[in-house]
């Protein structure tokens, strides 16, 4: 992914969008239908290139899926212990929730398979989810270099475990949480902090028991048979919102409304921040979509000024912390991001990605190890930006650029099609400009 894209700045942002269906959501949804016993049916599918990691590996993996006359995803699944036998690698492509989620579904198989993906994706760590899964009694062995891919998952007969995560992270949760449904027994999580609780939600849809205890932080499943399949329509991503709420927000004059928003409150702090941060968002025509809480959403343009964002705040935010950022370059004042040194070891280094952008466009930026210091509203000009192979930096600096004076350039802006695909041609129609 070399491609760039000219970013024209100014505009009003204007009208109603929809944002591609949650990816975090996307992915479980594809997952455990495919060892559910039965059809099932998944509307409102993101359409990003991680979703389409996840389609490819249990396809590979044996099990059909298609799209109905109503453009629904059905799937097919197999029962929990239904992957077929695989001598080809399993390729996660970017996808660190495919990746982590499914070592969590192949420990239970009766079979070995091999898993890779992308360059990015090989230096992630892995070891969060090598480590307990291999407490439970599963065989991976790592093919290059220690807690990295390709590694390979063998067969192997599960124990249940009670598992202190030592950094606040769904994508562990989950994995645990998936294999233990293989276990013989009782397995329970014990989080730092409360993280996204998308896969507890949909275990509960699935007829699985999953007991939460939120003063101790302990997340519970019990091993089991088969779980039954999913039928669900995939609320909006909050994470895709939060780019536009952002930029309604920064262009004077905007009202934008956002329809069809996923709003789990571990999802939602992004609201709340920039909430507290001065923005104008309303939220309207509360439902539930499945487990899901979903609203619309209507912003204004509002001036923002700078806050601290700390401590059990960040795991509620951990997606939305690029975008965050660069509200923090246009607010009045000073914006303080820490106890954020996950950021380090997403898709790149977010915080030196950030830093070394917000400096291109001539904000004043303290690089911190576990965060960032902005100080906010200073004399900020168009730039060329690199999105460092990530697609929420190449979304967050192509926002920015809406709100400088000169044009700037994203390179590597292909990247953002791994979450939201059409971002740019979006980016543009709201604001009324014209790339012709």
């Amino acid at each position: 992914m070399e491609n760039h894209e000219k970013i024209i700045p100014g505009g009003i942002v204007r009208g109603s969008i929809t944002v591609p269906g949650d990816k975090s959501i996307s992915i479980r949804a594809i997952l455990l239908s495919s060892v559910s016993e039965g059809t099932s049916a998944i509307s409102g599918l993101s359409k990003g290139e991680d979703i389409k990691s996840a389609l490819k590996c249990i396809m590979q993996l044996g099990i059909e899926t298609f799209k109905d006359k109503m453009g629904n995803l059905v799937v097919e699944g197999k029962g929990m212990k239904g992957f077929a036998p695989l001598t080809k690698d399993l390729d996660c492509g970017n996808s660190g929730t495919t990746l982590r989620l499914l070592t969590g579904l192949l420990a239970g198989q009766e079979n070995t398979y091999t898993l890779t993906g992308d360059d990015s994706l090989k230096k992630r760590p892995m070891e969060r989810v090598i480590t307990p899964l291999r407490k439970m009694g599963a065989k991976i062995e790592c093919l290059e270099s220690d807690y990295s891919l390709p590694f390979s998952v063998g067969s192997s007969l599960l124990k249940s475990i009670e598992y202190n995560v030592p950094v606040a992270s769904a994508q562990v949760k989950s994995a645990i949480l998936f294999a233990g449904m293989y276990a013989d027994g009782i397995t329970s999580v014990i989080e730092t902090e409360k993280t996204r609780d998308h896969t507890e939600l949909m275990l509960n849809a699935c007829g699985v028991e999953v007991i939460t205890d939120s003063i101790k932080k302990k997340v519970t499943v019990k091993g089991l048979k088969k779980i039954m399949p999913i039928n669900m329509s995939i609320p909006g991503d909050i994470s895709g919102a939060s780019f536009f709420i952002v930029l309604s927000t920064l262009l004077a004059g905007s009202s934008l409304t956002i329809k069809n928003v996923g709003l789990n409150p571990t999802r939602s702090g992004v609201i709340d921040v920039l909430r507290e941060m001065g923005a104008d968002i309303s939220v309207t025509n509360k439902r539930l979509a499945g487990n899901e809480e979903t609203a619309d959403l209507e912003i204004k343009s509002a001036e923002l000024t700078g806050i601290t964002i700390k401590g059990n705040k960040i795991p509620m935010v951990i997606d939305e912390l690029p975008i965050i950022a660069v509200a923090g370059a246009f607010a009045n004042g000073k914006t303080v991001i820490c106890d954020a040194s996950e950021l380090r070891v997403k898709e790149t280094d977010r915080i030196h990605a950030l830093c070394f952008n917000l400096r291109k466009m001539g904000a004043n930026v303290e690089e911190n190890p576990d965060g960032l210091t902005i100080f906010g509203n200073g004399a900020l000009h168009g730039s060329e930006f690199d999105s460092f192979g990530d697609h929420r930096i190449a979304m967050a600096f192509a926002v920015a650029a809406c709100a400088l004076k000169e044009e700037s350039v994203i390179e590597g802006s292909d990247w953002a099609d791994i979450s939201f695909p059409g971002f740019y041609d979006l980016l543009n129609r709201i604001r009324g400009i014209s790339q012709n």
